[in-house]
C-alpha cells in the first residue's frame, strides 16, 4: 500500500503578430498621397462552427480538520462508524520501538491495535471542530492524538482475551499442522455488526499472506468504555484460505465483505506471474505452508469474499469469483442491493462494476469496467475531472468460474516450463477480447501453445475465463481504463445515496437530493502522469495524492468522476515526510462517508504520524 513518480506539464498559446515595414534604400521619402476613396462593403463570409460546450463542473470548497494522529510507524486504518455514532480505527504495523503509554490503555502501541474514540458520537459532531495537535514530543509521537473523544484499544497482536482466543489475536496457522505461520501486526478492515444497543460483532481484516479476519464480541458500558466477551479467527480453510485481507465493507443485508489484495501480482501489460510455480522460485508467500502438501493454485486468490451467518457460533465464507480477480482494496454495494462498485489498488489499475443478478446475491451477475474520458485541455489534478462509460466484461456465476479455477488445481512445479505459462497468457486473453468482439461465436477455441496458448486452455472451446481470472488484463483489452494508480477504498452512505436516488426520507431534517461515491487515490504518479492513455495528469501532485468523487445516478450507476481534494504540491527536493505539508492530505488511504455528508479519510503515507482526517466537501 504505498509507491512512486514522474513530470510533464503543458503550455499551449496562441499569438498572432503584424509587423509592416518600409523603409528607402537610398533617397527620401516622398510626400504621403491622398487617402484613396473607400471600396465596396464584400461579401459577409460564412459564420463559423459553435464550438462544443465545456463540461460543467461541481463547484466543491473543501476543508479538513485533523481528527487524530496514529503513532510512529503507523498508518490509520479499518475506519467504521456504527449507527450509534461509534467511530472505530487501527493502528496499522507502529514501530515495534514504541515505548510511550497513556492512561486509558497503559500499554504501548508498539503492535498491530485495533480500537476506538470512545466518549462522543460521530453522528451528531458539532459543525465545527478544532484540530487535534501535530505531533511534538516522544509521547505525542508514540501514542494516539485526537481531537475528540479518547482512543481506547480493543485488543493487540496476539491478544488472548484471558484464554477466549487461545491461538491469538491476528494469528494465523496451517491447516495442515496447526503450526504457527505468522503473528500479523496489520490489522486493516473493520466491519461491525450489532446486536443490540451497545453490543455487536467487530470483524477485523488481518492484511498478510496468509491473512485472516478476527471477530469479536464486544460490549459497551455505561461510560462508553468497550471488553470483549467473545473473540475467534474466522475458517478460511473452505476457501482454500485467503491472501492479504484488505479493506472492505459490510453489505446492506449486513455481511461483511472482505477483499483479497496482493495476490495477483500482475503488471500493467500482463497475466498472472508465470514464475509462480518455478522450481526455483517457490516462495508463494506462506501459502504453501497454510495448505501443506498442495501447492497453491494462484487462481484461487484475489477475490471478495462474503462473510455470511456473521453472527452465528460458525460462520460461513463465500468467495465471490462473479466481481474479478485482481489486488481489491473493497468493494461497496448500493442500496439497491445488487450494484457493487470495487477498486483495484495496483499501478494501471480498473474501476469495476458489478451488477447481481438478484438481490443480496452476488453469486451471478455481469462484470464492468469503467472507461475514463478526460476533460480536455485540463492536465492538474485539482481540477480535472473524467466523464465515465461501461465496458461489459462478461456474465458469469460462482459455479461455473470455480469449475474453471479446478482445472489449475493440479500444476505443481513439475509442470513448470522456462519462459512459458502454466496459467492464462497474454495471448490467450487477446484472443479471448477478439472472440468477445465478434460476437462469441461457438467454433472459436484458444490458440495452440505454439501460437500463446498454455497447457489447460490450448485448443479448447472459448469460454469467458479471462474475465474473472484476469481481469485487469481482460478489460484493459476490451477497451477499460487500464491507468489508476493505488486507487484505494471507496465508499458511500448508504442512506444519503437512498435517500437522493429513491427519494426516501431517512435523513431528518435534511433533504439529500444529491450523493456521492468518494474514493481515495493515494499516489497520483505513473499511470496518472505519464501521457499515455485515458488519464494524462500533471505530476504536481504525485506521492501526496487525493480524493475524488462520483455523483451516483438514478440507476445507481456512475457517469462522472471528479476531484474533491487534492495533497498539497509534491516537494521533490525535499526528503521524507516533508516532500507533501503536514498541514494538508498526504496518501489518502481509505473514506467513510458520513450521515451529514462529511467524510473521515485515513492516511497511509510516509508522514512520522499519520492522520484520520475530517473533509467537509461543503458542496455537498
Amino acid at each position: 500500500m504505498t509507491k512512486t513518480m514522474m513530470e510533464t506539464f503543458k503550455l499551449s498559446a496562441i499569438a498572432l503578430a503584424l509587423v509592416v515595414g518600409l523603409s528607402a534604400c537610398e533617397g527620401d521619402d516622398g510626400e504621403v498621397g491622398a487617402t484613396g476613396a473607400t471600396g465596396e462593403q464584400g461579401e459577409a463570409g460564412t459564420d463559423g462552427v459553435d464550438g462544443t460546450d465545456g463540461v460543467d463542473g461541481t463547484d466543491v470548497t473543501a476543508s479538513l480538520v485533523r481528527l487524530a494522529t496514529v503513532p510512529s510507524g503507523a498508518e490509520v486504518t479499518g475506519a467504521f462508524l456504527t449507527e450509534e455514532g461509534d467511530l472505530f480505527f487501527n493502528v496499522q504495523h507502529p514501530s515495534d520501538a514504541n515505548t510511550e503509554t497513556d492512561s486509558v490503555n497503559g500499554v504501548p502501541f508498539n503492535k498491530g491495535t485495533v480500537g476506538v474514540l470512545r466518549g462522543v458520537n460521530f453522528n451528531d459532531l458539532p459543525s465545527t471542530i478544532v484540530d487535534s495537535v501535530v505531533p511534538e514530543s516522544d509521547f505525542e509521537r508514540q501514542t494516539v492524538m485526537a481531537a475528540l473523544g479518547q482512543y481506547e484499544i480493543i485488543g493487540q497482536t496476539g491478544d488472548t482475551f484471558d484464554t477466549l482466543l487461545a491461538g491469538g489475536l491476528g494469528v494465523h496457522y496451517s491447516y495442515q499442522t496447526d503450526e504457527v505461520i505468522i503473528e500479523n501486526n496489520n490489522p486493516d478492515f473493520n466491519g461491525y455488526i450489532s446486536t443490540g444497543d451497545g453490543e455487536g460483532y467487530l470483524f477485523t481484516n488481518w492484511e498478510s499472506y496468509p491473512g485472516g479476519v478476527s471477530r469479536m464480541k464486544i460490549e459497551k458500558d455505561e461510560l462508553g468504555s468497550w471488553s470483549v466477551t467473545e473473540a475467534m479467527m474466522v475458517d478460511f480453510e473452505d476457501v482454500a484460505g485467503t491472501a492479504a485481507n484488505c479493506f472492505g465493507s459490510v453489505s446492506p443485508w449486513g455481511t461483511p465483505l472482505t477483499s483479497e489484495e496482493w495476490i495477483v501480482n500482475s503488471t500493467v501489460d500482463s497475466t498472472t506471474d508465470s514464475s509462480w510455480n518455478d522450481p526455483d522460485d517457490t516462495g508463494t508467500d506462506n501459502l504453501e505452508a497454510l495448505l501443506a502438501p498442495d501447492f497453491p493454485n494462484p487462481y484461487r486468490y484475489g477475490y471478495i469474499a462474503e462473510i455470511t451467518a456473521p453472527t452465528s457460533e460458525e460462520p460461513i465464507v463465500v468467495k465471490h469469483y462473479t466481481i474479478g480477480r485482481y489486488e481489491h482494496e473493497n468493494s461497496t454495494v448500493m442500496p439497491d442491493k445488487r450494484t457493487v462498485y470495487s477498486s483495484q489498488d495496483d499501478t494501471g489499475g480498473i474501476l469495476f462494476k458489478f451488477i447481481a443478478d438478484t438481490e443480496e446475491d452476488l453469486s451471478a451477475g455481469t462484470l464492468y469496467g469503467a472507461r475514463l474520458e478526460q476533460d480536455s485541455g485540463l492536465t492538474d489534478p485539482a481540477v480535472t475531472g473524467f466523464d465515465v462509460t461501461w465496458v461489459e466484461l462478461a456474465t458469469g456465476n460462482n459455479a461455473t468460474i470455480e469449475a474453471w479455477i479446478a482445472e489449475y488445481d493440479g500444476i505443481d512445479t513439475d509442470d513448470y516450463v522456462d519462459e512459458e505459462s502454466s496459467y492464462m497468457s497474454v495471448a490467450e486473453v487477446e484472443a479471448w477480447a477478439a472472440w468477445v468482439d465478434a460476437g462469441r461465436p461457438s467454433d472459436t477455441t484458444y490458440p495452440t501453445i505454439e501460437d500463446g496458448g498454455t497447457m489447460v486452455t490450448a485448443g479448447q472451446p472459448m469460454d469467458d475465463r479471462a474475465a474473472f481470472l484476469e481481469s485487469r488484463a481482460a478489460g484493459k483489452a476490451l477497451g477499460a481504463t487500464a491507468e489508476w494508480r493505488k486507487l484505494e477504498g471507496i465508499s458511500i452512505n448508504h442512506d444519503r445515496v437512498l435517500e437522493a436516488v429513491e427519494g426516501t426520507d431517512v435523513i431528518a431534517d435534511e433533504i439529500v437530493d444529491e450523493a456521492y461515491m468518494y474514493f481515495g487515490i493515494a499516489d497520483i504518479d505513473n499511470t496518472m502522469i505519464d501521457d499515455e492513455g485515458d488519464i494524462q495528469l500533471s505530476n504536481r501532485v504525485k506521492d501526496c495524492g487525493g480524493v475524488y468523487r462520483a455523483k451516483i445516478d438514478g440507476d445507481y450507476s456512475l457517469s462522472r468522476i471528479e476531484p474533491v481534494l487534492m495533497g498539497g504540491t509534491y516537494r521533490s527536493t525535499l526528503d521524507g515526510a516533508e516532500k507533501c505539508d503536514v498541514d494538508q492530505m498526504s496518501q489518502p488511504d481509505n473514506v467513510i462517508v458520513m450521515r451529514d455528508g462529511r467524510v473521515i479519510v485515513g492516511e497511509d503515507g510516509f508522514q512520522e504520524n499519520n492522520t484520520l482526517w475530517l473533509l467537509d466537501p461543503s458542496a455537498e
